[in-house]
């Protein structure tokens, strides 16, 4: 139990750096080399799981809290019919929901990390 307790902060890193992968893979397969700048978005949380930084830690925490915050703000304005969405889009909020909620929690389990000073 002592060694899942101890490896449990490196879980939303390794998240976000696997949806980056699965973005770059998917785009990869459409666009080709104009892809590859996607992987620039995984540095900062390669770096964290390399040498940690509290600053960069926090920073990434609540950069991500307000994206994601942002994006689920749009599924309000949907549930609310704020915003007319064309049946295409209302699809691609629906399957990115999980997405979205997942972002939330990871980066708030991002700037709990930093709050405990776990690095």
């Amino acid at each position: 139990m002592h060694t899942i307790s101890k490896y449990t902060k490196f879980v939303p890193y390794l998240y976000f750096l696997s949806v980056i992968v699965y973005w770059f893979t998917g785009i990869n397969k459409s666009d080709g080399i104009s892809a590859y700048p996607i992987l620039l978005f995984g540095i900062p949380f390669l770096w964290q799981l390399i040498k940690p930084s509290q600053k960069l830690n926090f920073s990434l925490g609540i950069i991500f809290v307000c994206l994601s915050s942002y994006l689920i703000l749009a599924y309000l304005s949907d549930l609310l019919n704020i915003v007319n969405w064309t049946e295409s889009s209302k699809k691609l909020l629906f399957y990115g929901g999980l997405l979205v909620f997942g972002n939330f929690v990871m980066s708030l389990w991002i700037v709990r990390n930093s709050i405990k000073k776990v690095f």
